[in-house]
């Protein structure tokens, strides 16, 4: 993928143009167990990481469409100055730049906003690029918009608000690829996210390989215990190995 960036943004707020790669086989492994946001959390809570989110405070826009990738991090704030949001848009200011991130992901990434309320730090046009791009969703503490658009690509998206107003003359991003807070959890550049229907799950990377053998065992487990239950078991003799 040609990560040719476009300037939007000064060279010294990427913090890095090439995030930590998992290895090969970490996405498929999770992909095969849901990927299941529970699941994550659970294994989580018994190795005592906190990282899930509830769908209730970052809500999915497709349902049924569950994503797992490494996160390529944006970061936002309220543009501040003596212009009103009329004056700058008027003169065609444009001060975000998640495009810049979808331009350094790589295919597969999933773009985690931390972004501001009330206003849009994603829109239709910025999922249809990430969507060309080849990433893999969006997870964004903030507004977004044109979920028309959205779903009707088939790019989900998980966000803390829907909002109209565009935040193009409202928003300063202000770093790609750095640590962002999304909802209280920290999130960087290459941490694993997994989303669902029930929620979001933050992965740090160093602790993949190992929740995800454990999100394994415990998937396979449930798997026959399932097949139990359909053949008529007793909860008493359903498999607990």
């Amino acid at each position: 993928m040609n990560k040719r960036l476009t300037g939007k943004i000064a060279p010294d707020r990427i913090r890095m143009t090439n995030r930590p790669e998992p290895p090969a086989d970490l996405v498929a492994r999770f992909q095969r167990t849901g990927p299941d946001s529970s699941l994550v959390s659970d294994v989580m809570d018994a190795m005592g990481l906190v990282g899930a989110l509830p769908a209730s405070v970052l809500a999915p826009t497709l349902p049924g469409k569950p994503v797992v990738g490494p996160a390529t991090t944006v970061r936002n704030r309220v543009l501040v100055g003596d212009q009103t949001a009329h004056q700058r848009a008027s003169a065609g200011f444009n001060g975000m730049a998640e495009m810049e991130g979808h331009n350094l992901a790589s295919p597969g990434d999933i773009i985690v906003i931390e972004g501001v309320t009330g206003l849009s730090n994603m829109g239709g046009v910025s999922s249809q690029i990430a969507q060309r791009q080849g990433l893999a969703g969006a997870v964004v503490q903030g507004g977004i918009r044109d979920l028309n658009h959205s779903r009707a690509i088939g790019f989900p998206l998980w966000a803390t608000e829907i909002s109209p107003i565009t935040g193009k003359w409202r928003i300063e991003t202000i770093e790609i690829n750095g640590e962002v807070s999304i909802c209280g959890l920290l999130v960087r550049p290459g941490d694993l996210i997994v989303a669902d229907d029930t929620g979001v799950c933050v992965i740090p990377i160093e602790r993949a390989a190992e929740i995800v053998a454990e999100c394994e065992r415990k998937f396979d487990l449930e798997q026959k215990r399932l097949a139990a239950i359909a053949e008529g078991s007793h909860i008493a003799d359903l498999p607990t190995a």
